[in-house]
């Protein structure tokens, strides 16, 4: 159970590593909101891996690769979302980064929260990525060890948005009005490439090239 538990640990940790519109949205809440309410986006970040993991674990992977359909779709509504989000964020004004008062920060961390949740879950390769891959590395364990591998995924979830967002939030002291914003244009930037890179997978798939 040790290993299955490692072994989940070792394999959640390079699927999350490589910078993404998830990662970029836990640490944009770690320098924009105060350290309780980063709290509330690292959670839900890492209960939206924990719902794809348990997914991929139980075999979900299946349906996403092999009914007909399902992953073209994936990849159009994961396109026009992250285009969507990333106009936002390159015609966001420039930040106020006095931390809100409790209502203006409740709101800020409510949308926060729902973009973060969105990101996680309609983006195609994060559920192909995790579905499919953490599917097919469960079912190489013994039944026994298969929870205890799912467990070790999510555990490397948690860990690491808590060591994102609260080390953007360490360093938010440093973070000047026009550096922040700097960083909200470079999120667009790069939301606008991952929707280019799943535009460009979704041609391909439709056309078989």
């Amino acid at each position: 159970m040790v290993g299955g538990y490692l072994s989940g640990l070792a394999l959640g940790f390079a699927l999350i590593g490589p910078v993404g519109p998830q990662n970029l949205y836990v640490i944009r809440a770690g320098i924009g909101l105060s350290v309780l309410r980063v709290l509330v986006v690292v959670l839900a970040a890492t209960l939206c891996d924990a719902l794809l993991i348990s997914l991929g674990a139980a075999g979900a992977g299946a349906v996403v690769t092999r009914v007909p359909g399902v992953h073209a779709t994936l990849l159009a509504g994961g396109c026009v979302f992250l285009v969507y989000l990333g106009r936002q964020s390159l015609r966001a004004p420039k930040p106020e980064l006095d931390l809100p008062s409790s209502e203006a920060g409740g709101m800020a961390t409510m949308t926060m929260t729902r973009q973060t949740v969105g990101v996680s879950l309609l983006n195609p390769h994060a559920i192909l990525d995790t579905t499919v891959v953490i599917g097919a590395a469960a079912a190489a364990h013994a039944a026994g060890d298969r929870v205890a591998f799912a467990v070790g995924a999510v555990s490397a979830s948690l860990l690491w948005f808590v060591l994102i967002g609260y080390g953007a939030n360490a360093f938010r002291r440093w973070v000047t009005p026009a550096v922040a914003q700097w960083i909200e244009r470079g999120s667009g930037i790069v939301l606008l490439v991952f929707a280019g890179k799943l535009a460009i997978d979704f041609v391909h798939h439709v056309t078989g090239g």
